[in-house]
């Protein structure tokens, strides 16, 4: 099936694409904040990574099945199975039952590669669950120290105090490497927020993984992998938050403070818009029916990376692809879509080349309990569905989320997952109306 045609079970909302025609700044090296306003001369130092290799090790890590370390495309397809997408050139992808965690084929899965911006999924994973989203935060001029020169920026003001959540859109809408700055502070620093990654990294088992820069910044040595983004993103689509943010499609940003001809001070916002062009379509690219986020990045080292989630008659798949060397517009979100559009096809017609492991910490025997929060400063207590609380989200009515209904996913406090076999996402929505 087309990946434009029109799904008879889609139960994800997605905004019209007419209604996001406007064209989008690029990820995660835009020149310029959100606002409009041009980027600050760089004041700090450029990226000091070399370009990958274009061959893949011989030897790469096993986790999750020995087929998985494998060079080049892996795939047990059988009867009745259709072939693997033609078009692909990206070094590395996977697609995944992002239930089972069945990996259904891969291409050089564990090659360890700059990850750009995709990496603020294991950032916004680690950090999102340390504070209530209502919190509010006085940014100083500490906090936006080190930013890369020509980072994606949200447009964050020194003296501007922001809420937890508008600090959590400028991450996931605009990629803005100066709100992860801003909560890193909030963390304890950059140095701490980095240690607190790499630890969370390898409690997920995501071993492929190692973190120089919390935004995913071009560094020496930063780098990750198809299969350890597809681990964050899984992990992270436990969080009602998580789930919330990376699905927006816009949102009201704070504006900075001025004065007006009385003299009176006003501070207004300003739109922004998230930069998943699956989510929010582009000039020659439709909104991917079903989709539900998760995460784009795009640096000169890394190329363009994506890690995407969609569900297509009850069946819910996670496709990361990383680096496509064929220089079209928006070929990452192309070749994704070929993906995601193979992976419902071939459900239930292959045999897994690998699984998406647990995290160390997962109870995997027992059966998963009711009641508790996978929301960020949750409690213990009950979630209630995104779609009845959309004002909450900041989205204006139009961003989009998964839910939870019946408690089928937990997040203990202490940060231990209680899964199932099946590790299954929440229900999700159905499609509404825009208001």
């Amino acid at each position: 099936m087309s990946a434009m045609k029109k799904t008879t079970k889609s139960s994800l909302l997605v905004t019209s694409a007419a209604l996001l025609s406007l064209p989008l700044t690029a990820t995660a090296t835009a020149p310029a904040f959100a606002d409009g306003t041009p980027s600050p001369k760089a004041t700090t130092k450029p990226s000091r990574s070399a370009k990958p290799s274009a061959t893949p090790p011989a030897n790469m890590s096993a986790v999750g099945g020995a087929q998985l370390g494998k060079a080049g495309t892996q795939a047990n397809l059988g009867a009745g199975a259709p072939v693997l997408p033609k078009e692909l050139s990206a070094r590395s992808w996977i697609v995944a039952d992002a239930e089972s965690g069945d990996v259904l084929a891969s291409h050089n899965a564990h090659w360890r590669l700059a990850p750009a911006s995709t990496l603020k999924m294991l950032f916004a994973d680690t950090v999102l669950p340390k504070f209530d989203r209502t919190e509010k935060h006085k940014v100083v001029p500490s906090d936006l120290a080190g930013i890369g020169i020509n980072s994606s920026m949200v447009g964050i003001k020194e003296n501007e105090t922001y809420t937890v959540h508008d600090l959590w859109l400028g991450v996931f809408l605009r990629s803005g490497n100066d709100a992860v700055h801003v909560l890193s502070a909030m963390n304890g620093g950059v140095d701490q927020t980095v240690k607190d990654m790499n630890a969370h990294a390898e409690e997920l088992q995501a071993l492929d993984t190692h973190v120089v820069s919390p935004d995913g910044y071009d560094e020496t040595g930063q780098v990750s992998s198809a299969y350890d983004l597809t681990l964050f993103a899984r992990s992270g689509l436990q969080k009602k938050d998580f789930r919330e943010y990376c699905s927006t499609v816009r949102a009201q940003f704070p504006g900075e403070t001025k004065k007006n001809k009385k003299g009176k001070k006003t501070r207004k916002s300003f739109e922004i818009q998230n930069t998943n062009r699956l989510l929010t379509g582009a000039y020659d690219l439709d909104v991917y029916k079903g989709i539900a986020g998760v995460k784009n990045g795009n640096t000169s080292n890394a190329g363009s990376t994506f890690t995407g989630v969609a569900e297509r008659d009850g069946k819910v798949l996670l496709v990361t692809v990383m680096n496509p060397e064929k220089e079209e517009s928006n070929e990452v979100y192309k070749e994704t879509a070929r993906l995601l559009d193979w992976g419902f096809q071939a459900s239930g017609k292959v045999e897994p080349v690998g699984e998406l492991v647990p995290p160390k910490g997962a109870d995997t025997g027992s059966q998963p309990g009711a009641g508790a929060s996978g929301q960020a400063g949750g409690s213990g207590t009950g979630e209630k569905s995104v779609a009845a609380s959309k004002k909450e989200a900041g989205s204006s009515g139009i961003g989009i989320a998964l839910a939870i209904t019946g408690g089928l996913l937990v997040l203990l406090a202490a940060g231990a997952f209680l899964v199932n076999r099946r590790w299954p996402l929440p229900d999700l929505m159905r499609r509404r109306p825009r208001p």
